[in-house]
């Protein structure tokens, strides 16, 4: 390399070369990459980074990645300065260009996306940052034995490096590989203790686990540092303009508008009380102080904090506390009536479905009902065939809202299980509270033989969740079978253990 070219190569946070003669664009770029991985509210440090060098083809490159979304031509006109500045780029930018350009713009194609970002990671293994991108796409695409391969590929390299070991923890926990998952996420607190993605995860593990005292004492220990962070998983999607799967995807295509807020944090900590014999006015605490005011913040995203909202006001409706609820429902079924926010994610057009129903808001939850179907009628036949589930379970929980438990059963079949609904966009734990409605469905649709045995086997897995056993105990009340008094005793203690 001349001594001219050599001039204008800085390296960025992860010691590759990058071309620019601007000390300032390359620090833009390197508080990028720190407020990604810290899901920080200040993601965008990368539009200065554009704006200090305009032919500095990473830096174009990542601010279309930003931006794509809410301003796509925008986003059009910053990777063809990209493109266009290539030439004079280092090998690279030009493998980030390469695995952006395939998620930016009409011509998406998760799965050559997901096969560059492979190859760019064999060669640049230190970016984490296509890391996060490459285990994002994973994680919609179904690939949890992938995510692992590529951490576990890259992680030679990245010994002792902040967020490495979250990112090893989240394909662990995704394959039920719970002592590893842990074992991961504590060793990347160890590194950073405001590891957001690692605290997140190590929250999941130890719910999964029934761990709830726990979890909710290190979420509360951890809960100072939250303020500064952002949504947690949101991306506005719409899926009436690109099919269902890469719709999913686009989350991946503008990884800068994934948030990490910390309503979603608070939504852990509030599930976990639920789960024992904690006062209901505490978890209501948790959800007006530390969710829906999340709304007066200048830079909330309300799509968020009604799925975590919904999420939380839908287990408190389901123990049986509906009229502890009233307000607060009403006031969330008056934001869920706007139609700017339909059909952004799955999980909120469903979580609305019942919200509206049981509101009696029957008019605006059919618009919205028929509005899915439309849409839904619209992709390719292949992305019917995946997605039509999840239509029907739309409008199953519409009905769960009207208490058509019949037709709710109708709907949804004898086997229902919500873990084969990740198509909707949800983790295990926000999957949870569906199989609830369902055990309750088949509680008072008559079905109760098949309630005990589905709940028997939940229980086999989760042998700590109190709810379960309360159910339990209720179906065993119903058919007048003496485990029913086995299962009262169970579930009391555990509720006493977890808030004693």
């Amino acid at each position: 390399m001349g001594g001219s070219e050599e001039a204008t190569t800085r390296r960025d946070r992860w010691g590759y070369p990058v071309r620019t003669a601007s000390g300032a664009c390359i620090d833009s770029i390197d508080a990028y990459y720190e407020q990604v991985l810290a899901y920080g509210r200040n993601r965008a440090v990368i539009l200065r980074a554009a704006a200090h060098d305009r032919s500095c083809t990473l830096a174009n490159a990542l601010a279309a990645h930003f931006v794509a979304t809410k301003k796509p031509q925008e986003a059009s006109r910053l990777l063809q300065a990209a493109n266009a500045s290539l030439g004079n780029a280092t090998p690279y930018e030009r493998a980030v260009v390469a695995a952006i350009s395939c998620l930016v713009g009409d011509k998406k194609d998760e799965d050559l996306a997901l096969n560059r970002h492979i190859e760019l990671l064999k060669e640049f293994p230190k970016d984490l940052l296509s890391l996060k991108r490459a285990q994002i796409l994973c994680f919609y695409l179904g690939r949890p034995v992938v995510s692992l391969n590529i951490v576990q590929q890259v992680l030679v390299h990245n010994e002792g490096v902040s967020y490495i070991y979250g990112m090893l923890s989240f394909p662990l926990l995704e394959l039920g590989r719970m002592t590893e998952a842990e074992e991961a996420a504590r060793k990347g607190l160890r590194i950073n203790s405001c590891d957001f993605w690692s605290q997140h995860n190590l929250c999941h593990v130890l719910q999964n686990e029934c761990r709830f005292k726990e979890a909710t004492s290190f979420m509360e220990a951890c809960s100072s540092s939250w303020d500064s962070c952002s949504s947690f998983m949101y991306v506005i999607l719409d899926f009436n303009s690109i099919d269902v799967h890469a719709f999913l995807v686009l989350f991946v295509i503008l990884l800068m508008k994934i948030f990490l807020r910390y309503t979603h944090n608070w939504w852990h900590v509030a599930v976990c009380y639920l789960e024992g014999d904690s006062p209901l006015n505490r978890v209501l605490e948790v959800y007006d102080e530390n969710i829906w005011k999340e709304l007066l913040r200048i830079d909330a995203e309300p799509v968020v904090v009604y799925i975590n909202a919904l999420g939380l006001l839908l287990r408190i409706y389901l123990r049986g506390h509906t009229h502890d609820i009233v307000d607060r429902l009403k006031l969330l079924t008056t934001a869920l009536k706007d139609q700017s926010i339909w059909h952004v994610e799955w999980l909120l057009d469903i979580l609305a479905l019942w919200a509206l129903g049981c509101t009696k808001e029957t008019n605006r939850a059919e618009d919205l009902l028929h509005s899915i179907k439309s849409r839904f009628s619209t992709l390719s036949s292949q992305k019917q065939n995946s997605m039509q589930a999840a239509v029907q379970l739309a409008e199953a929980i519409y009905e769960y809202g009207r208490s058509n438990f019949f037709k709710v059963f109708d709907l949804l079949g004898p086997n229902f299980d919500a873990i084969n609904f990740k198509m909707i966009g949800a983790s295990d734990e926000q999957l949870d509270v569906l199989n609830e409605v369902w055990y309750i469905v088949l509680l008072n649709s008559g079905q109760v033989p098949k309630a005990i045995e589905a709940l028997k086997k939940q229980v086999s897995k989760r042998p700590g969740a109190p709810f379960l056993w309360r159910l339990l105990e209720k179906a065993y009340s119903i058919e007048r079978m003496p485990d029913e008094f086995f299962a009262a005793e169970k579930a009391k203690a555990l509720e006493a253990a977890y808030f004693r």
